[in-house]
């Protein structure tokens, strides 16, 4: 496959790493499978700087998905796609909610159809000293 990557530096966050790494895993994990089908693949993470700390984004240019549903995304067994369209388990992003939302932050995610899904998620921050 040809996908590019781009993982922005400088991304600070409190928080249990293994947890994290749980988050990053299936996001990075869900944008890889549903940009399978694309020629040219882009998957992206990086974080903006907002009043209230940052927000970090996992991007993709892959299926997308309908924002009518978006509500249903965090949910467990609630998928968008078909099992034979794209395979998985339904359960990623409802863990990765449950680990955002432990540690006191959110998570959401914006997308269309066959043009890409953006996921977001903010974490307690302490800035460099």
């Amino acid at each position: 496959r040809q996908v590019s990557v781009n993982v922005e530096k400088g991304a600070r966050a409190i928080a249990d790493e293994g947890l994290v790494h749980v988050v990053l895993e299936n996001l990075l994990q869900n944008a890889w499978k549903y940009t399978s089908k694309m020629s040219a693949a882009e998957i992206g993470f990086g974080f903006t700087e907002e009043p209230s700390g940052p927000v970090f984004f996992v991007h993709d240019n892959g299926a997308g998905f309908n924002p009518q549903y978006a509500d249903r995304l965090f949910k467990p067994f609630q998928r968008l796609h078909s099992q034979s369209e794209f395979p998985g388990t339904g359960i990623g992003l409802a863990t990765a909610y449950r680990i955002i939302t432990r540690h006191g932050g959110r998570i959401w995610a914006k997308g269309k159809v066959n043009a890409g899904a953006d996921f977001y998620f903010t974490l307690p921050y302490v800035a460099e000293p």
